[in-house]
């Protein structure tokens, strides 16, 4: 519930933010016309998401046990690569997604209603597709967790804690270091993606596809029993599962180490320092004032 209310959190806080530029800036420049077609644009792009979420819960139902393993494993590592792709994405374009995403919609504005109906449908709608996907794949990896109702309810808490928080940030209540916030979020979910990975090729073995199904790295089931609250707590943060075989452990490590190494590097350094403006020359009257002070 943890991993996937801190999932929810920052995905959503995602999408929120872009919502909150884009209506600021129509707001601002005086376009509130365009507003309600922002919002069928945005409202098509959550319907989308939800209606992807339900085919990725539903669909695989009624297949074999191979199938739905095989199905799972797949979709689990191909939402590690789009998570993974997207804290990057975010940690190079943070600072200036705002400029970014206002030049798009300035483009939108000029061909028409419909370009601002497709831009805020393909702008939001990216960021719910990734986020149902990797929801969907934590919620999978931590189902032992509290049932199949903890992951459910922890993202839900965490989409409605991003909504809040974007509309308070909009309203200007409160602030907050977006940098420092995505970064430590990224670190985070670097853990959290490897635990998926890590999952996702569990499932793979489970299928047949993937060997060493019995090969065990470690099995510390007895020391950390997963009906614990500890192995419960591990299991819903991390994804940890106490019996981990050895293709499990060697895909975490090779997924951690240099995934984290890179996300370091790039989201904790420092921005370009601006450049230093010479001092403009002074004005004539100023000038004046000058030299009169001199005699």
């Amino acid at each position: 519930m943890v991993a996937n209310y801190l999932i929810g959190l920052r995905e959503g806080l995602e999408a929120a933010l872009v919502v909150s530029i884009l209506v600021a800036y129509l707001v601002r420049t005086g376009r509130r016309d365009l507003l309600p077609t922002l919002w069928v644009g945005v409202t098509i792009a959550v319907a989308a998401s939800l209606a992807f979420g339900a085919l990725l819960t539903f669909g695989p139902q009624g297949l074999s046990f191979e199938a739905q393993e095989a199905i799972g494993g797949t979709l689990s590592i191909l939402a590690v690569g789009l998570i993974t792709w997207m804290i990057f994405w975010m940690a190079r374009t943070a600072r200036h997604l705002k400029s970014d995403l206002q030049h798009k919609l300035d483009d939108a504005v000029a061909a028409g209603k419909r370009a601002v109906v497709v831009m805020a449908l393909l702008a939001v709608g990216r960021e719910g597709l990734e986020t149902a996907l990797f929801l969907w794949a934590g919620a999978q990896a931590t189902s032992g967790e509290s049932g199949t109702t903890g992951p459910i309810v922890g993202a839900a808490l965490g989409l409605a804690t991003a909504v809040v928080l974007a509309w308070l940030l909009y309203k200007g209540a409160v602030k907050v270091d977006l940098r420092l916030f995505f970064g430590w979020t990224g670190m985070f979910l670097v853990l959290v993606a490897a635990g998926v990975l890590s999952y996702g090729v569990h499932d793979l073995q489970e299928a047949g596809i993937l060997p060493g199904l019995n090969n065990l790295a470690f099995d510390v089931s007895s020391t950390v029993p997963p009906t614990s609250w500890y192995g419960t707590l591990a299991k819903g943060v991390f994804n940890f599962t106490p019996a981990t075989t050895w293709l499990q452990a060697v895909v975490w490590v090779a997924y951690v180490i240099p995934t984290m190494w890179f996300f370091v590097r790039i989201a904790w350094a420092k921005p370009p320092a601006r450049p230093v403006q010479a001092a403009a020359p002074a004005t004539v009257p100023a000038a004046a004032a000058d030299a009169a002070v001199a005699r």
